[in-house]
């Protein structure tokens, strides 16, 4: 998730607490972030909640015959699926520009551009990303669910913007061990749907383990704490607020975690870019829009369980003109790239 209500479903999927990114966003590319899988949970009942409202769907639980109760939980890729055009549509590509000079500066290397995805879900930022840069690319996919892995490899593109191959590896892991080493070779880190389901230090730990490693980090669809609805409603506002409490806590920054980023960053030396990068849903985005209600209003309500029946009526009425092609909402997001200093005494 997550993110301006992706917040509540990140596509960032698990962190070394346990956290996926689809329990945030309702931006990414399932945690509580704001971007991940927003399908309604099993035995949800008509709005697709639960008694918690997740906003996700769990294809394994810990109390399921034969599944250690250590084991990841897998959050369904359909949310991730619904989300991809969404992302696509909505990434800076004015950050592209002087990523690509940073590229091209690179001394040229037999393996091609080594790029690290972390939090990769169902690898949609590569299916995004790689066709857009020239030359030959490996990407090493990180996330902590193996069944996510499976997806962004299988459908991970092969073929660069100018025909070059594109290779993929995958890595069972978590941030808290994306060090210095983990990365060493890489020219970019990328990650979507994840900043906003971070604590500060673990902010702090990816700009740390880029600034050592002297490579880039395009960080996209992190939630900015903003959401316009057009016909717009009398609670709309009170939702955000609640919405927006919930996606800081627990130590998480949500709608704070670009500002904290471009400080972590800026302070090793990086040069520190960001652009919006709204979703824009109307008619022909009925389903997605419907789904990020879901989850939008969900985590509002279980930050502030007060809300639940004046939320259930504005739900009620919101996707009621979801379906009936009245409904737009603009989901703000703000897309970083920072670019490290290079070590090495690369340009």
């Amino acid at each position: 998730m997550g993110h301006g209500g992706e917040g509540y479903f990140d596509e960032a999927v698990g962190d070394r607490h346990g956290r996926s990114s689809a329990d945030a966003h309702g931006d990414g590319d399932a945690r509580s972030d704001g971007n991940g899988p927003w399908a309604p949970a099993a035995g949800a009942g008509r709005h697709g909640r639960t008694g918690v409202d997740r906003g996700t769907v769990r294809l394994r639980e810990a109390a399921s015959v034969g599944v250690r109760s250590d084991d990841p939980p897998r959050y369904a890729p359909e949310w991730l699926r619904l989300r991809e055009p969404a992302d696509a549509a909505a990434r800076a590509r004015d950050l592209l520009d002087p990523l690509r000079i940073r590229l091209a500066n690179l001394p040229g290397r037999a393996d091609g551009l080594v790029v690290h995805d972390v939090g990769c879900g169902t690898g949609s930022m590569g299916r995004w990303l790689a066709p857009l840069l020239d030359g030959a690319q490996h990407w090493v996919l990180h996330d902590r669910d193996p069944y996510l892995l499976h997806f962004a490899a299988v459908a991970a593109p092969r073929t660069a913007a100018d025909g070059s191959r594109v290779t993929v590896e995958t890595r069972r892991g978590d941030l808290a061990r994306l060090t210095p080493d983990a990365l060493s070779g890489a020219v970019l880190v990328t990650a979507s749907a994840l900043l906003d389901v971070l604590t500060t230090e673990e902010v702090g730990t990816l700009a740390a383990a880029c600034a050592t490693a002297g490579c880039p980090a395009l960080l996209t669809l992190s939630v900015a704490g903003r959401v316009d609805l057009t016909p717009a409603h009398p609670l709309d506002a009170e939702i955000t607020e609640a919405f927006n409490a919930h996606q800081r806590r627990t130590g998480m920054l949500g709608p704070d975690a670009v500002d904290a980023a471009a400080e972590a960053f800026a302070g090793h030396g990086a040069t520190v870019r960001t652009h919006p990068s709204p979703w824009r849903l109307g008619p022909g985005e009925a389903e997605l829009t419907a789904q990020w209600l879901r989850g939008w209003v969900g985590a509002a309500v279980e930050q502030r369980p007060e809300l639940r029946e004046r939320a259930d009526r504005y739900l009620d009425e919101r996707l009621a003109a979801c379906a009936a092609g009245e409904l737009r909402v603009v989901v703000h997001h703000t897309d970083l790239l920072a670019l490290c200093r290079p070590t090495g005494g690369a340009p």
